[in-house]
């Protein structure tokens, strides 16, 4: 049998962590920042986690 490929978009928008958790960057940072605060910006700018409901399809995504 053939080996499974990682998904090319999917590779780009996830990072596996140490502990084999799945990191990703929050949306809504790419634009109409302007009327987004300071505090809601910084929080933006910080990866966040996977939900447990997805992390099963993204790790057959990433082929993990």
């Amino acid at each position: 049998m053939p080996k499974m490929k990682t998904h090319s978009s999917a590779k780009k928008r996830f990072k596996v962590t140490g502990s084999g958790k799945i990191a990703r960057r929050h949306a809504r940072t790419s634009h109409l920042m302007r009327k987004k605060s300071k505090k809601a910006k910084l929080r933006l700018r910080h990866s966040g986690l996977i939900s447990k409901a997805d992390f099963k399809r993204v790790r057959l995504l990433l082929g993990i």
